[in-house]
């Protein structure tokens, strides 16, 4: 089965085109989805996460402190190598897992992933196709979004793949900073093509 993955910046609307994906019946899975599943408390990456960074790195409950570990990581290199070396074989395999579903008649599946060009997870894909909005449209849903600072969003969008270097990579491209009509009918228009191009 085909697999086609689904990128795009911070804030650039991944999620809702993977959904406009999913309305005709494409299964896709959400490497961001697949990243908190093998951190769950009881998983063995999250009890090697608490053993290297400490018990701190724990909410009351025995779950991740995401913000705890970022704050951790983000300013330490050698330490968000030692997590990623950790974290990102786990996540290929459940995410090798979840793109083979049971059952499932149409020819390709999508892989949605934020770092999909950034990892080796576009080895994982037949196609690319990115979601792309401007850097500023990137910042301003990102801080609607998820009440973050104007800098705090930058440095993440620093952190990821430039967008000419991402657009580069791209099979094909879904501008989001389009009317929703139109956005529907691109995604209507690349299913078509890939029912047709993946049809063994």
């Amino acid at each position: 089965m085909a697999v086609v993955g689904l990128t795009g910046g911070i804030g650039s609307g991944k999620s809702t085109v993977a959904r406009m994906f999913g309305a005709r019946g494409v299964h896709w899975v959400d490497a961001d989805d697949v990243a908190r599943e093998v951190v769950e408390p009881g998983t063995p990456a999250l009890k090697k996460i608490a053993e290297h960074f400490g018990e701190d790195i724990l909410h009351p409950d025995g779950g991740l402190d995401r913000a705890a570990l970022r704050q951790v990581v983000f300013d330490a290199p050698e330490e968000r190598a030692w997590l990623e070396g950790l974290l990102h074989p786990v996540i290929r395999e459940e995410l090798v897992r979840q793109l083979r579903p049971v059952d499932y008649a149409l020819p390709y599946v999508l892989l949605v992933s934020p770092l999909l060009l950034e990892t080796d997870q576009h080895q994982l894909v037949d196609k690319v196709v990115v979601v792309d909005v401007p850097v500023d449209v990137q910042i301003e849903r990102t801080m609607a979004r998820d009440d973050n600072l104007r800098d705090q969003v930058q440095r993440i969008i620093d952190a990821q793949i430039p967008r000419d270097k991402r657009l580069q990579k791209a099979d094909e491209v879904v501008d989001n900073n389009r009317p929703v009509s139109e956005v529907e009918h691109r995604v209507d228009e690349l299913h078509k093509q890939f029912l047709v191009a993946f049809d063994r």
